[in-house]
C-alpha cells in the first residue's frame, strides 16, 4: 500500500469566496463544502491574481498549474495573442506533470482552459475533458485519454449528463478503480456555476428568485466607466439592472453552487467508501468570483472583492481541523502547499508561498499584501486593512481614476476614500505598493503607459 498522500483537487468556475453558508451566506445551502472547512483549514482571504484576458479563468488557471504569477504562467503577454495567453509557459513543470513525476497516477475531468499540449504533460488518465470556456451544461462537447497527446476536437463527442455529474460521476468512476497501491492526483474542473446558469430542476425550485436578498451593494449600474463595461458578462442583463433580474441571477447562480455541493457530497462518500479518505488531501477552490448585481455588475471583470476573492479550502493528512485562516493568500499558493504536504520538492520556477506554515502555526503571513490585475485597464493591491484599485484609460472607453476602501470596515467596498485627505498617506503607500510590485512582477502596463 502507498504511503504516499492522494489528492484530489476540485475546482468550480466562477465560485466567489461569500457565496458559501460557511464563509457567512446564510441564503446559500452548501452543507459539503461547510463540512470540509470545519474538518479542514479554509483560507477566508485568498484572492487570485487576475490576468491579460477577459476570460479570467485562463490566467488564473495558469496560475495554478504553474505555481507561477500571472506575467510568468503564460507563453505570452500579449492581449491580442490569444494563443500565447492560453498557453502555459512550457518552460515550468505543470502541478499535475510534478506528482506524475514522481509515481502518481494522474486523472483529470472537466474544463481544461488552456493548451492540450500542456495538459498531455500533466495527466495520464483522462475521461470526459471540455476543451473550452463555456457552453450549454446539458450538452457538454467532450473528449477522453488520448495517448498521442493531440486532443483534436474531432475526437469530440456530446456528453449525455448534466455538467456536474458528467465531471463528477467520471471522477467517481476512478476513484472506484483505485485499491491504495499507488497514489492518485485525481483533478476535476467543474464548470458550474459559469453561465449559462441552468441548475436542475430539483435545486432550481429550492431557490426562488423573490426570496432571495439584494446585496449591500447592489447598484443599478456602476458609477463610472471601468474600462470593461461592455464586455459579453456585464451584457447578460439589461441596464440599469433591477432588483427582480437580480435575484433571479443569484437564485440561479445559488442553485448551480449547491447542485455542484451535493455531487462533491457524493465524490467525497466514494473516498471512504473506498478507504481512501484518511489518506487523500481534498483542495476546493474556484478560478475567480462573480459580481451577480453588486456594483451593478454582472461579470468577473473587474477587481472588487466579490470578485478576486475565491474559496480555498483544504483538508486530509497534515492539514489541522477547523482553522480558519486570515493571513493574505493567492489561490496559486496550492502548488508549493501540496509538494510540502505530499513530501515533493518544489521547482525553482514557482513563485507562490507554501501555506503549510500558516496551518502549522509557524508563522500568521506569508504576504503582506495581495496584487490582482484585470487587462491593461485595472490593477488592485491590498493589504490587512487597506484595498486600492487603479483604472486606467483604455482608449475612449476607460476612465482614469483610483477607489480607496478600508476594507476592514468596509467588506462591501462602499465608501471610496481616494480623495479623502485625512487617509492620503494609505492611498500614497499603496500607490507606491502597487508601482514597486508592477516593476517587480514585469507589468507589461508599464510598457504600455510609457
Amino acid at each position: 500500500m502507498s504511503t504516499q498522500p492522494n489528492v484530489l483537487f476540485l475546482i468550480a468556475d466562477d465560485h466567489r469566496a461569500s457565496a458559501i453558508g460557511a464563509y457567512g451566506d446564510p441564503s446559500v445551502r452548501t452543507p459539503v463544502l461547510d463540512r470540509l472547512c470545519t474538518e479542514g483549514a479554509s483560507f477566508r482571504r485568498n484572492c487570485h491574481m487576475g490576468g491579460l484576458s477577459g476570460a479570467v479563468c485562463v490566467p488564473t488557471r495558469a496560475c495554478i498549474h504553474t505555481g507561477a504569477h500571472v506575467f510568468r504562467a503564460s507563453a505570452g503577454n500579449d492581449m491580442n495573442d490569444g494563443e500565447t495567453l492560453n498557453t502555459l509557459d512550457p518552460g515550468h513543470t505543470y502541478l499535475a506533470e510534478l506528482f506524475r513525476q514522481n509515481g502518481y497516477a494522474t486523472f483529470a475531468t472537466g474544463k481544461w482552459h488552456n493548451d492540450a499540449a500542456s495538459f498531455a504533460r500533466s495527466f495520464g488518465e483522462a475521461e470526459n475533458v471540455f476543451f473550452g470556456g463555456m457552453d450549454s451544461h446539458f450538452a457538454v462537447p467532450v473528449q477522453d485519454f488520448d495517448p498521442n497527446g493531440a486532443y483534436d476536437k474531432s475526437r469530440q463527442r456530446i456528453g449525455d449528463q448534466f455538467s456536474t455529474d458528467l465531471f463528477g460521476d467520471a471522477a467517481i468512476r476512478f476513484l472506484n478503480c483505485q485499491d491504495g497501491s499507488r497514489p492518485f492526483f485525481l483533478y476535476c474542473a467543474f464548470t458550474a456555476p459559469h453561465d449559462p446558469r441552468t441548475p436542475p430542476q430539483d435545486w432550481a425550485d429550492v431557490y426562488r428568485p423573490e426570496a432571495m436578498p439584494l446585496p449591500a451593494n447592489f447598484a443599478g449600474i456602476h458609477p463610472f466607466d471601468n474600462g470593461e463595461m461592455s464586455v459579453r458578462d456585464e451584457k447578460l442583463a439589461d441596464f440599469p439592472r433591477t432588483a427582480e433580474n437580480t435575484r433571479r441571477h443569484i437564485a440561479e447562480y445559488y442553485g448551480m453552487i449547491s447542485d455542484m455541493d451535493e455531487k462533491i457530497g457524493d465524490m467525497l462518500a466514494a473516498l471512504s467508501r473506498n478507504g481512501l479518505a484518511e489518506n487523500t488531501i481534498v483542495v476546493y477552490t474556484a478560478d475567480h468570483g462573480l459580481s451577480v448585481g453588486q456594483h451593478g455588475l454582472l461579470g468577473k471583470q473587474n477587481l472588487y472583492d466579490h470578485s478576486v476573492r475565491v474559496p480555498l479550502i483544504l483538508r486530509g493528512p497534515g492539514v489541522p481541523a477547523g482553522q480558519q485562516i486570515d493571513a493574505l493568500t493567492h489561490t496559486y499558493d496550492v502548488y508549493p502547499t501540496l509538494c510540502d504536504l505530499a513530501g515533493l520538492k518544489i521547482p525553482e520556477s514557482v513563485d507562490a508561498e507554501s501555506l503549510a506554515p500558516l496551518m502549522e502555526g509557524t508563522v500568521t503571513a506569508t504576504r503582506p499584501y495581495l496584487h490582482s490585475v484585470y487587462k491593461h485597464v485595472q490593477r488592485m493591491t491590498q493589504d490587512q486593512e487597506w484595498k486600492l484599485i487603479r483604472y486606467s484609460k483604455d482608449g475612449e472607453q476607460g476612465s482614469e481614476r483610483t477607489q480607496l476602501f478600508h476594507f476592514a470596515s468596509d467588506p462591501w467596498e462602499l465608501n471610496d476614500l481616494s480623495k479623502d485627505a485625512s487617509v492620503a498617506a494609505e492611498r500614497e503607500r499603496l500607490e507606491e505598493e502597487l508601482a514597486s510590485w508592477q516593476a517587480a512582477a514585469g507589468d507589461p502596463m508599464i510598457t504600455a503607459e510609457r
